[in-house]
């Protein structure tokens, strides 16, 4: 459980910890978020989620809260008055707090930064991962700006209700071609008939995942064939091996998609040797 929140320079309680009712990442969703795997007490691939921070806050216009010195320190701060070795860290910086008005305030707003840590059951997470995640497929209804990791997510929050209603662990949208985009909180991946990765180019319509850019250091490393493209749902169900990369599941089977097994229905060996390989290719802060 969190013991611990910074905000706006505070380490408190997490029952004390709150930010001011008119914060415009709680009215407008006018804010970003990072999410950082913790391993043994460290941060997993801290430059490259402060790289993506600071061009989402550049997008939006808004000032980084603080150096990148300075941020780091608070981030290991939070995760060691927590006691996290296995989890998870949730970095929040919102544009600030200011009458409500949809009109973006002049410059002199204070960003809001909030930080917390929390533990992950790391054998759970194995065990998820031995036996494969279902994904079951819907319609991509978010904005035209996936790229900028914002905190407005109520479409992954309506996607993934409805795949857990399903039985799914994870929902794959598709856009109004009938591509696959992205997870509602992880990038998508297929292997082919060939053993080539495929997973979807970067643009506004995905999110530039770090564990996903990570995971292209691995396979250059490894030698092995991928190919940045699109992919159709028919497509996707016919893989030889399909998964998700995100920083809470690193790389994760998925082992069927809208109930129809992929493969043998059971985790890619692939995909299995990608994931005990991954942290080696990641970087790890000291």
């Amino acid at each position: 459980m969190t013991r611990v929140v910074y905000v706006n320079g505070q380490y408190l309680p997490y029952g004390q910890a709150g930010v001011h009712v008119e914060d415009r990442g709680f009215q407008f969703a006018d804010s970003i978020y990072e999410v950082c795997e913790i391993l043994d007490g460290r941060l997993v691939d801290e430059p490259r989620h402060m790289d993506r921070l600071e061009r989402s806050l550049g997008e939006l216009a808004i000032p980084m809260p603080m150096s990148r010195a300075a941020l780091g320190q608070v981030m290991r701060q939070v995760v060691r008055r927590n006691r996290v070795s296995t989890g998870l860290l949730y970095l929040q910086v919102s544009r600030g707090a200011a009458p409500r008005d949809f009109s973006i305030p002049p410059s002199g707003l204070t960003p809001t930064l909030v930080c917390l840590a929390r533990r992950l059951d790391g054998d759970k997470r194995e065990a998820r991962a031995n036996a494969g995640i279902s994904v079951v497929t819907m319609p991509d209804i978010r904005w035209g700006r996936c790229d900028i990791k914002t905190v407005m997510l109520l479409p992954a929050v309506l996607a993934k209700d409805a795949a857990s209603r399903a039985g799914a662990s994870e929902a794959w949208l598709v856009d109004a071609e009938g591509f696959v985009t992205e997870g509602a909180s992880s990038n998508a991946w297929i292997v082919d008939k060939e053993g080539v990765l495929i997973t979807r180019p970067t643009g506004n319509a995905i999110l530039p995942g770090v564990t996903r850019r990570t995971l292209f250091d691995l396979l250059i490393r490894e030698n092995i064939p991928y190919s940045e493209r699109s992919f159709r749902v028919e497509e996707a169900r016919g893989a030889r091996e399909a998964f998700i990369t995100s920083a809470s599941g690193t790389v994760m089977p998925v082992v069927a998609i809208d109930g129809a097994p992929i493969g043998n229905g059971h985790p890619g060996e692939l995909t299995l040797r990608l994931r005990s390989k991954f942290h080696q290719a990641a970087k790890l802060s000291p």
